[in-house]
């Protein structure tokens, strides 16, 4: 039995240590939010937030992860960086599928965490391993920046 601390909320697991942190969020606590997109880091869709950095849930393990703070994108928004990021977002109108948009999401918001007012070079760096199918970036970058501004304000 492991005990993650997820969304400020402890969850018992049975589960093995070498399980994915994506299907113990998915198959065993049932929050559907972050998603499988590649399954080997490489497109962000299942990005959560462990101890405020973005990590791969599809890579990380239920070990790796059982010591720390894990925060999905349903609880993203009760932090006023997230709700900043998901009203800007709506704002920008950034989704058109909107499959990768969690991730997406996840990752805008650790970037504003540690860098409170990026370039376009630091949102570039931080988004690079979120893929958007639909091409969004422009926007993606758009509303990365109106929600530093509403954060600063």
């Amino acid at each position: 039995m492991k005990t993650l601390q997820l969304n400020g909320t402890r969850h018992h697991v049975d589960a093995p240590g070498d399980m994915p942190l994506l299907w113990v969020i998915r198959d065993l606590i049932g929050l559907k939010g972050t998603k499988f997109g590649c399954g080997a880091g490489l497109c962000g869709a299942c990005t959560v937030h462990l101890n405020g950095e973005a990590v791969r849930s599809c890579q990380t393990s239920l070990d790796e992860a059982a010591d720390g703070e894990i925060t999905t994108i349903e609880h993203v928004g009760s932090t006023e960086i997230g709700a900043n990021v998901q009203s800007a977002w709506q704002d920008v109108d950034v989704p058109q599928c909107g499959y990768c948009q969690p991730g997406q999401i996840m990752s805008a918001t650790a970037l504003l965490g540690a860098t409170p007012k990026p370039s376009d070079q630091d949102i570039d760096d931080a988004m690079a391993g979120n893929i958007c199918r639909c091409g969004t970036y422009n926007r993606i970058r758009a509303a990365i920046h109106a929600a530093a501004d509403k954060s600063r304000s």
